[in-house]
């Protein structure tokens, strides 16, 4: 029963300490077998209090595992992802069909842009809450699924029923151009084909020969680590360090950039939110420290921690952080631990980049430039809560062929002005002039998403987002006009 506790030790202690040590466990375990008020078994009290109440001084990320547990982490690691190839736009109560997937199940059951699933095996999802839904949607997926569907211009309810593929989502999903020579690339996260692709989307945009390019990391997780090294080292000089290992226990670890590296010298810009975490705050943290790109948005989330998997005795497994990751210039990425908390009040300590430059420490990575997301209005929050501008897009698309040079003109904002005043939304005069530029983007958006696809409908997304904006702003200052 003791054997877990014991292995988690690396270098155990004093056998006399630990002897005392346990005999003090065992007599309060023994008082609260014998006179809590409820009983508590062994495993209650070892599994799911001793220790992980030993882990949580450590940090938040070390975790024990008790068999049933365990058994599930090793079955995640071995599961694939599945799902019906939708993209869709999830609204409170309402689930509409931005995209259906070329040679997916949903595509070959004839799903199509602009259908609103009511209702996943029998269950109405307007009855469900917004989290509720995302969770719902997230678990049918994995299954056959049967939907209910109402098409636009029909008012039966269309039945399909799908079963779930194999899904390979790419990391890197949206490559497009801002300007001309000027590119656009988000990685959502590391993957082991996360650094081939990215490879492939640089080149696509012109490789050596861009200009500049925006590179978007803002909700990326993280992922794996070797991925990120060897997307680093697209931009930095053979030998510049691209970060470094430090833990107790182990030995501490330097990775540079291969010799034979023949990187990319167009500047860049990387964007950064609260949730670009992990892996994709090595990368950004390497760039900055060399000064070879200005790091726009805000700061990260600050896990730059290395975990490892231990298999226990009794099926069971504890992670435990190892190791920390620090950038170039010997800053941690992992925000201070302190008593099992994340500690909010980032250091105060300074370093330099290559150029004489001061970053702060103490977490994540700090942007050269910060910049926050797009701001909301009451008016804004309206028109997206209610899905008026999706709905309006669905109807408008069944009666226009839309290609790539469609744009929203003053006629066709009345015409929405006019049908979000019939379902309630009427701002007044100086609301609809403030936002008429928002709103006709907007609208050209969702247009795009259901007529052209997402991708286009993110390009378009692109020219109102304030981060994407500095972004490119950053890189007209640091071309060098030909």
């Amino acid at each position: 029963m003791f054997l877990p506790l014991l292995l988690l030790f690396a270098n155990p202690p004093d056998p006399a300490d630990l002897q005392t040590l346990l005999k003090r466990f065992t007599g309060v375990f023994a008082t609260v077998e014998r006179e809590a008020a409820d009983p508590v078994t062994s495993d209650q009290a070892i599994y799911q209090g001793a220790i992980p109440g030993m882990l949580r001084r450590l940090d938040p990320h070390s975790i024990f595992f008790d068999p049933g547990q365990f058994e599930q982490l090793q079955a995640m690691e071995k599961s694939e992802r599945k799902g019906f190839g939708t993209i869709l736009s999830i609204l409170p109560g309402r689930v509409i069909i931005l995209q259906a997937m070329a040679g997916t199940p949903s595509a070959k059951a004839g799903l199509a842009p602009g259908d609103e699933i009511v209702a996943v095996n029998n269950i109405a999802l307007a009855r469900l809450d917004f989290d509720q839904l995302v969770g719902f949607l997230g678990e049918a997926r994995q299954h056959q699924a049967r939907l209910d569907v109402r098409r636009p211009g029909n008012a039966r309810i269309l039945e399909f029923l799908l079963n779930p593929e194999l899904m390979d989502s790419p990391s890197v999903d949206r490559v497009f151009f801002l300007r001309p020579d000027v590119g656009y690339i988000r990685i959502a996260s590391f993957d082991p084909q996360t650094a081939t692709q990215f490879q492939q989307a640089v080149e696509k945009l012109g490789g050596a020969k861009l200009k500049g390019l925006v590179l978007d990391f803002r909700n990326n997780p993280g992922g794996v680590v070797q991925s990120a090294m060897t997307c680093a080292a697209f931009f930095l000089k053979p030998g510049q360090r691209i970060l470094s290992v430090k833990g107790r226990s182990v030995e501490d670890q330097n990775v540079d950039v291969p010799p034979t590296a023949t990187p990319y010298t167009f500047p860049v810009s990387i964007l950064v939110n609260e949730k670009t975490a992990s892996a994709a705050e090595i990368v950004a943290g390497a760039l900055q420290d060399h000064d070879r790109a200005t790091v726009i948005g805000e700061p990260t989330y600050g896990k730059g921690l290395v975990q490892n998997v231990f298999t226990l005795s009794d099926k069971t497994g504890v992670a435990l952080t190892t190791a920390f990751y620090y950038t170039p210039s010997g800053r941690s990425i992992q925000k201070p631990l302190q008593s099992g908390q994340l500690e909010v009040a980032v250091s105060k300590m300074r370093f330099k980049t290559d150029s004489g430059r001061t970053v702060t420490g103490g977490g994540g990575i700090q942007p050269d430039i910060r910049v926050g997301p797009e701001a909301q209005t009451r008016l804004r929050i309206a028109l997206d809560a209610s899905g008026v501008i999706t709905s309006f897009a669905t109807d408008f698309v069944q009666r226009r062929k839309i290609d790539p040079s469609f744009d929203v003109t003053g006629d066709l904002l009345d015409e929405f002005h006019v049908y979000a005043s019939a379902r309630n939304i009427q701002p007044s005069v100086g609301e609809w002039l403030g936002e008429r530029d928002w709103i006709q983007n907007r609208l050209k958006e969702e247009i795009f998403n259901q007529a052209l696809g997402v991708e286009k409908g993110d390009e378009v997304e692109a020219q109102r987002d304030p981060q994407v904006r500095a972004g490119l702003q950053n890189l007209k200052s640091a071309i060098t006009p030909q």
